[in-house]
């Protein structure tokens, strides 16, 4: 069990959760895109380089050492999706994994205890194994239908969000799946730490604003259900 001063900031850092890659930035830069969005006041960012299309090899190191590089000017998380051996060779803050990739109690002897490890979980029983690897936080979702991620499950609503924190109320959830400023109520009432958002600042015509607002957002609702 972590202590109680880890899990604080490890609820802080998920409040305003934001995954990005160079696919979900469109025609735009997705460094300027990310800049943008630290400016904007996100608490973590984790870049998430994968589906057609999506950086491969240096090309795929040199990006990660770019956004790495934004991340710490403003003093923000930076977490690698599923890639840990990227996320060794470069110092990254942390790794996340889903049930598909390297499993999460294999994954945190590779990189130790000071790296941050987030977990993609659907069920109970998913949560139970990832706290028993260790993991910082897990994953929740997709509480509403998404088109970021090709491998989508259906709409899971808030529900399973609710059942995971009532029975591990001390393990940090971060919300995912189609959330945005105008919606994520919900799921933090439920019982996330926050909300992790790819399209509602990587699609937004202000990434900036997107950004506030759904810090803004998840922090009205976290005083909402204090």
């Amino acid at each position: 069990m972590q202590s109680t001063t880890h899990t604080k900031k490890i609820t802080d850092l998920l409040r305003c959760y934001f995954i990005m890659g160079t696919t979900n930035a469109g025609m735009r830069d997705p460094l300027a895109i990310l800049e943008a969005a630290l400016k904007g006041g996100i608490t973590c960012f984790q870049l998430r380089e994968k589906g057609n299309g999506a950086l491969s090899g240096s090309e795929k190191k040199a990006f990660a050492k770019n956004c790495f590089s934004l991340c710490k000017e403003f003093d923000v998380p930076f977490i690698i999706n599923d890639d840990v051996e990227l996320a060794l060779e470069i110092g990254a803050d942390g790794i996340h994994v889903g049930q598909t990739d390297a499993a999460a109690d294999l994954v945190r002897p590779l990189v130790g205890q000071d790296k941050i490890l987030g977990v993609s979980v659907a069920s109970l029983e998913e949560a139970q194994i990832a706290m028993e690897a260790s993991a910082d936080y897990v994953g929740m979702g997709p509480v509403y239908q998404t088109v970021s991620k090709e491998d989508a499950r259906k709409p899971a609503g808030t529900e399973a969000i609710r059942t995971v924190h009532r029975a591990f109320p001390e393990l940090p959830i971060v919300a995912i799946g189609g959330l945005t400023a105008a919606n994520l109520e919900p799921a933090i009432l439920a019982g996330a730490s926050g909300a992790s958002v790819i399209s509602a600042i990587a699609g937004a015509e202000n990434p900036f604003s997107a950004a506030a607002g759904v810090r803004h957002a998840a922090e009205n609702a976290l005083y909402v259900r204090r």
